[in-house]
């Protein structure tokens, strides 16, 4: 996390046991909406975000280019996906690498523990990944008795709040400047002089440097799997990732098969993509390609180089329909200009993910009944497909959840009851012109000043936290009518 994020001003997150985050998503939707300090924090840093991305776009004018490409590079990975699983095995194994597979999350979590208790560690170091978030590999680390020591510095702020991520790129997004302040002070064995950001960061520096040094065991993520190198790629703007995979004598990544990509130009041109609409950049601020332990003459690096290749779902979105969420970068834009995660956050999804990526995902991890109130948020207003960076058609797929959520009856039956009345209603002009024209004219008559409906009979679940317009004094249909009248004179 940057200054800018580290400074972003919001209200204190809940803890990651916090029982609200078993609460069904209206009751979490609820209490983030009731939350202005929250609302503030996410605006001020996706607003910035969005007009970095769209400056960054704007300037390169082959983008619509590179973004088919890159679609059809991930595309190409998925549909010969064991092809390139097994040439990234060998290349990676050539290089001095051991490559582990592992079907679900607990799998992996076990693998990874058992190669840092074979490593005799006591202290692990983690640099952000959200493939280690989504296997729960924190929580698995802590219950094996390790010393884990997050080293991105909005993660190490999670850490120390006892919290979970808000945000796949600013995971403490939701902390006030005032509140990390306080957790350093109360952390950190040098504390900060004031709660300004460069005395804060510096004393998260000092406090983790010597972590860096002493770590028996470093844990990344993978940005790309480069399979005819058998190589992976990180990318940060901190430089934690590198401190945390070159210090330690082993060396673990953690990577969603997903990640694969057939050779080095192809990683470069997903990168260029990944960077911009991510943080608006043209290019972040380290890039490493990773190719297996230390060799002989080498001045650094791990001694043992550890791959874990996970699925955890990711065949079953292949057949689930939902493929295309194969594509995704994890850059974060989709969230950043979803009208939904800017009034309600990250922790609200209840998921690892949150915004329209978490929303399509999700009912993969936790099954769809248990999550199908995420889909039906959307809006479907396909902002989030506009800056996809490989055109993942996100509001294609959450229609696809609720078709089936419906097909296998999982809304209430008053909501099914309501809907075929309308589909009733909807089928009879005549009737629903009339309706229509009905229920303008009785809201119209809730209308306050500046023409904004503040309160409305069966529909306080909008109301309740943000005002209504006021309808037209015409419907559409009458409008229309009109204007055909005109025409005809």
């Amino acid at each position: 996390m940057d200054a800018q994020a580290a400074s972003a001003e919001a209200a204190p997150g809940g803890d990651a046991e916090n029982p609200l985050l078993a609460a069904p998503f209206k009751e979490r939707a609820a209490k983030a909406l009731a939350d202005p300090d929250l609302k503030l924090a996410i605006d001020r840093t996706t607003r910035t975000a969005r007009q970095k991305r769209e400056a960054a776009v704007a300037d390169w004018p082959g983008f619509a280019e590179a973004r088919a490409l890159a679609a059809r590079i991930k595309d190409h990975v998925i549909d010969n996906l064991e092809h390139y699983l097994s040439e990234f095995e060998r290349n990676a194994v050539a290089s001095g690498a051991k490559v582990h597979y592992a079907a679900t999350a607990d799998e992996a979590c076990d693998i990874v523990v058992g190669v840092c208790r074979e490593a005799g560690a006591k202290t692990v170091t983690r640099s952000k990944s959200m493939l280690g978030e989504e296997i729960g590999l924190p929580h698995a680390l802590d219950d094996a008795g390790f010393r884990r020591v997050e080293t991105d510095l909005a993660e190490h702020i999670v850490q120390l709040a006892h919290d979970r991520p808000s945000h796949i790129i600013w995971p403490a997004l939701h902390h006030k400047r005032e509140d990390v302040a306080a957790l350093f002070r109360a952390n950190h064995g040098a504390p900060p002089n004031s709660d300004e950001i460069p005395d804060m960061v510096a004393s998260a520096r000092r406090e983790l440097r010597g972590s860096f040094l002493g770590a028996d065991v470093g844990i990344s993520g993978a940005n790309f799997l480069v399979a005819d190198q058998g190589s992976v790629c990180t990318v940060t703007n901190e430089g934690n990732a590198e401190l945390t995979t070159t210090i330690p004598r082993v060396h673990i990544v953690t990577a969603g098969i997903e990640k694969l990509v057939p050779a080095l130009p192809h990683a470069l041109a997903l990168l260029r993509l990944l960077v911009r609409s991510a943080t608006g950049a043209d290019i972040t601020q380290y890039t490493t390609f990773h190719c297996g332990p230390k060799r002989p003459g080498d001045r650094d690096g791990p001694e043992e180089f550890h791959i874990v290749l996970v699925d955890n779902g990711r065949a079953r979105m292949i057949e689930q329909g939902v493929r295309e969420m194969l594509r995704c970068l994890r850059c974060g834009a989709c969230m950043n200009h979803c009208v939904v995660f800017n009034e309600i956050g990250g922790h609200a999804y209840g998921g690892v993910y949150p915004g329209p990526m978490g929303a399509v995902m999700t009912p993969i991890f936790d099954g769809l009944e248990a999550s199908r109130d995420l889909a039906s948020a959307c809006t479907l207003n396909g902002r989030c497909q506009e800056v996809c960076p490989v055109a993942i058609p996100l509001p294609t797929l959450l229609r696809g959840w609720r078709e089936k959520s419906w097909a296998q009856g999982l809304e209430p039956q008053t909501q099914r009851r309501f809907l075929g009345l309308w589909a009733f209603v909807a089928h009879r002009a005549p009737l629903y012109r009339f309706g229509t024209r009905l229920a303008m004219k009785a809201m119209r008559l809730f209308g306050g000043r500046g023409g904004w409906i503040r309160s409305l009979p069966l529909a306080s679940g909008w109301t309740r936290h943000r005002d209504f317009p006021k309808p037209a004094a015409k419907t559409f249909f009458e409008q229309l009518d009109d204007q055909a009248a005109r025409k005809a004179k």
